[in-house]
C-alpha cells in the first residue's frame, strides 16, 4: 500500500525524509537501512549530518545497504556511489566502516558479488527502512523498465535514457558506465519500511503512480504491492 504525501518543496521533503529515518534509528538504534544515491537524497543526507551534529541521532550501531552500484569505477573515483556516500553521509557522521555495504562495481566476479551482497542482506535481518528516488522512467535502484520484475541483485544494463540522465554528473556522456549492479526488486520490496522521495522534476512519474497500475515497463509501480511505503513528493511552489 502505498501512501503518497506531498508537501511544497524539496527542503520540506528531505526534513520529512530525514526525520523519518532517525525515527527508525531512534526506536532500533541498530537499524539496517537501505540507502539511495542520485541528487534527490542530498539534502535528506544533509539534515540526516546536522541532526548528528546536533546530537540528535547516532549512527554507531546502524547497519547499511546501498541499492547500487556503477560497473567499472574504481571506490576513489568521484562518480563512484561509493564516494557518493562518503562525501555526503557516512565520511560526516560516527558509522563504522564495517557496517557500510555498498555494492563493487570493480569486483572481478561479479555473479558471486551479487550473491554475497544479498546474502549479507539476510545475515543482517533484511533491510528495516528502504530510502528510494526514482528515475524519469520509473526505475528504482537501477532496475529499468522491462518485460518481467527482476528480484535478485544483478548486472543491469542502462538504458539510453539514464546514461543521459546520469550524464550530468560527469564531463562526458562517454564516461558514463553503461552497467551497474543493482539491488533486484524482490530485494527492495523485502524492506519492513521504504520511504520514496521524488522532487519537482518527478512530478509526471508521481501522477502516474497514482493510476495504481503495476507494471515492469514502470518499475516503481511494484511498491503498491508493500505493506509501508510512503512516497514524499515536492510540489512546484
Amino acid at each position: 500500500m502505498i501512501k503518497i504525501v506531498k508537501v511544497k518543496n524539496y527542503e520540506v521533503m528531505s526534513s520529512m525524509a530525514s526525520q523519518m529515518i532517525a525515527e527508525q534509528i531512534s526506536r532500533k538504534p541498530d537499524s539496517v537501512l537501505g540507502f539511495a544515491t542520485g541528487s534527490t537524497p542530498i539534502g535528506t543526507y544533509a539534515e540526516l549530518v546536522k541532526m548528528f551534529q546536533r546530537g540528535q541521532v547516532d549512527f554507531s550501531r546502524v547497519v547499511t545497504f546501498n541499492l547500487d552500484e556503477y560497473r567499472g569505477l574504481q571506490r576513489e573515483f568521484h562518480e563512484s556511489y561509493y564516494y557518493f556516500m562518503r562525501e555526503n553521509l557516512f565520511g560526516q557522521v560516527n558509522m563504522p566502516e564495517k557496517n557500510i555495504h555498498i555494492p563493487h562495481g570493480m569486483a572481478e566476479d561479479i555473479k558471486k558479488e551479487c550473491e554475497h551482497y544479498e546474502q549479507q542482506i539476510l545475515d543482517a535481518g533484511g533491510i528495516d527502512l528502504q530510502l528510494l528516488g526514482v528515475g524519469l522512467n520509473g526505475h528504482i535502484g537501477f532496475n529499468e523498465p522491462d518485460v518481467v520484475f527482476y528480484n535478485k541483485t544483478r548486472l543491469v544494463e542502462l538504458t539510453e535514457d539514464t546514461i543521459k540522465a546520469n550524464a550530468r554528473f560527469f564531463n562526458d556522456i562517454k564516461e558514463v558506465p553503461t552497467a551497474a549492479i543493482s539491488m533486484g526488486i524482490g530485494t527492495i520490496m523485502a524492506a519492513r519500511k521504504i520511504v520514496l522521495i521524488a522532487g519537482v522534476e518527478k512530478a509526471d512519474v508521481v501522477k502516474k503512480l497514482e493510476e495504481e497500475v503495476v507494471l515492469p515497463q514502470f518499475p516503481v509501480s511494484i511498491l503498491h504491492y508493500h505493506q509501508d511505503c510512503v512516497v514524499i513528493a515536492a510540489q512546484e511552489a
